[in-house]
């Protein structure tokens, strides 16, 4: 018991120390960026309700930034116009800590179990490294709504699809009328066969798009004709934050970015994809699905700023966890070293040093570097075999496997950090 009491007390001072060092590194690291986003909304809200404006007529004074969501997220975010300034963003913030709360334990807590690691500080850890997470902090910095969207989607492909609940699709479909790119998921899904929970998403995200119609009927029609096809209200595609395929080939040459070009990538990279989100879903890897389509997403969209980036997320976790499913040796130490330098880079600012110039082969190389991670997650991100009922493998042939085991890893095999974490 007094072993045990010690290993609690350590563990505790351990997660106080990394909180202290995590704040240390944001307080020098994170760019302080007052909520802008939240701002457009919370002033294009008051413009709207308050003063008898169009919502999507509004700019935040000097700036060209105006709401570019479509109607039914305004009627999801109308509470915000009765709110003070102040409680809108406690709002923001803590719906951005509480999904990702829920969606790295969904997670972690996986591993945790399997590998025989005190789970709350599994979880604790986990979280106080997504908070210096560029993406997860510029969201909250941002007051986007980004962890809302995953989670949305975490919902259907991790708790509704596996367990063949009917209503697997809604969160799809919220998500995709909240704000269009998890559109891609539907796509998921008819890609891997979900038929009924494709229609669901769709249905979904049909049927509330069409009430927002409803009760906003100019709103509904100004987005649909206008407001959607208004790309100067998204900011400039060669902007370094941009980092997606548009961004790539929009730094190769800012006046005039290739059309083409771009439009050959994201067709060699969906095709990519399609083929590895297939093989994940036969394989029963739902969770891996969903981080290729998080990280395809980010890739083909047109405009992914670094703070959309979140989306890669799960793809990072589950390269620790795919390092601990896999027997001490070379391939664990590969997957831990592959998710550490993703997550390094992804947490240091590194495509901003190249902000003002990102030309030649450094400026090429760095300023697209999030890009890299992207295509990299979805080109190598291990696709695992899972147990069917009766005990027999499920293959995923063409691809990197690893066993899903379903007990805790024997001790000698775990990890130095799984050492650190393990109660005896």
């Amino acid at each position: 018991m007094a072993q045990g009491a010690n290993r609690t007390t350590a563990q505790v001072v351990g997660v106080v120390v990394l909180a202290a060092a995590v704040t240390g590194f944001l307080s020098v690291a994170a760019v302080r960026h007052g909520f802008f986003d939240l701002k457009v909304y919370y002033g294009a809200l008051t413009w709207w309700v308050h003063d008898g404006g169009e919502i999507y007529d509004y700019l935040k004074p000097g700036t060209q930034y105006g709401f570019t969501y479509p109607p039914f997220a305004a009627l999801v975010m109308l509470p915000m116009a009765y709110l003070p300034w102040s409680a809108a963003i406690v709002v923001s913030v803590l719906a951005s800590v509480v999904t990702t709360t829920v969606l790295i334990w969904w997670l972690v807590d996986p591993i945790a179990r399997r590998a025989g690691w005190t789970r709350w500080f599994a979880l604790a850890v986990a979280l106080c490294l997504a908070a210096a997470f560029e993406p997860m902090r510029e969201t909250v910095n941002f007051g986007q709504v980004n962890t809302l969207l995953l989670f949305l989607v975490a919902v259907d492909l991790l708790r509704l699809l596996p367990s063949g609940n009917r209503w697997a699709g809604v969160g799809i479909g919220l998500a995709t009328a909240i704000k269009l790119t998890p559109g891609i998921f539907i796509v998921y899904l008819l890609v891997t066969g979900r038929w009924r929970a494709a229609f669901t998403a769709s249905g979904a995200a049909a049927g509330v798009s069409l009430l927002a119609g409803a009760l906003f009927p100019d709103a509904s029609r100004e987005f649909w004709t206008e407001a959607l096809w208004n790309t100067g209200r998204v900011g400039e595609l060669a902007f370094v934050s941009n980092q997606s395929l548009r961004g790539v080939v929009a730094r190769l040459d800012p006046e005039h970015p290739s059309t083409l070009l771009w439009l050959l990538l994201v067709l060699g990279t969906l095709a990519l994809w399609a083929w590895r989100a297939r093989a994940a879903v036969a394989a029963g890897d739902e969770a891996t699905g969903l981080a290729l389509t998080g990280a395809v997403m980010c890739l083909v969209s047109p405009v992914t700023w670094v703070h959309h980036l979140v989306w890669l997320l799960p793809a990072l976790i589950l390269l620790v966890d795919n390092a601990m499913a896999a027997p001490a040796g070379r391939r664990r130490r590969v997957l831990l070293a592959a998710a550490t330098v993703g997550y390094a880079l992804l947490i240091s600012r590194t495509v901003w040093f190249w902000e003002k110039d990102f030309t030649g082969l450094d400026g090429f190389v760095g300023s697209n570097a999030y890009v890299w991670i992207s295509l990299a997650l979805l080109a190598f991100l291990p696709i695992r075999r899972w147990l069917a009922p009766g005990g027999s493998v499920v293959e995923a042939s063409g691809v990197p496997q690893l066993d899903q085991p379903d007990r805790p890893a024997p001790a000698g095999e775990r990890h130095l950090v799984g050492r650190l974490l393990t109660v005896r």
